[in-house]
């Protein structure tokens, strides 16, 4: 079994460690870290919230960052850079950017469930510079060359 080690910021002294929901979960639930009070997602901008812990990923792996669906759907509150991703070396505190498109500010409480985090593995290349590259028959048609089904 792989291990990610989560270590707690300055001040984080109740949030539970991100976790699986269920059994079947492929995310661990990431929460909000607001000691201070709620966060107001204001329409059409990027907050960024912390989840008040740090991380320690197993070498070859990284995080990403993915939006809870109830959120997205319910609230309009979606992740722009969905999925984000937190690289193996990195050991700052987790950040989650929160964009609302929904219809109203929404707020979000300390502890709440604000995205998914699911482990991946990442292969590693070697870059190569190519004079060209070779033909397939999808050709360089671009987005929706391939039409609609």
């Amino acid at each position: 079994m792989t291990v990610v080690r989560f270590q707690r910021v300055a001040g984080n002294t109740d949030l539970a460690v991100p976790a699986y929901a269920t059994p079947g979960a492929a995310g661990l639930d990431l929460r909000a870290f607001l000691p201070d009070g709620p966060l107001v997602l204001e329409l059409n901008r990027v907050h960024l919230v912390p989840t008040g812990f740090r991380v320690e990923l197993p070498a070859g792996t990284e995080m990403q960052i993915r939006a809870r669906s109830g959120l997205a759907l319910k609230h309009g509150i979606i992740l722009p850079n969905a999925p984000g991703t937190v690289d193996e070396d990195y050991r700052g505190e987790v950040m989650v950017g929160l964009m609302n498109l929904g219809q109203a500010p929404f707020a979000i409480a300390h502890g709440e469930r604000i995205a998914q985090a699911v482990i991946a593995d990442v292969r590693r290349v070697t870059i190569e510079e190519a004079a060209t590259l070779s033909d397939t028959a999808r050709g360089a048609g671009g987005f929706g060359s391939t039409g609609r089904e």
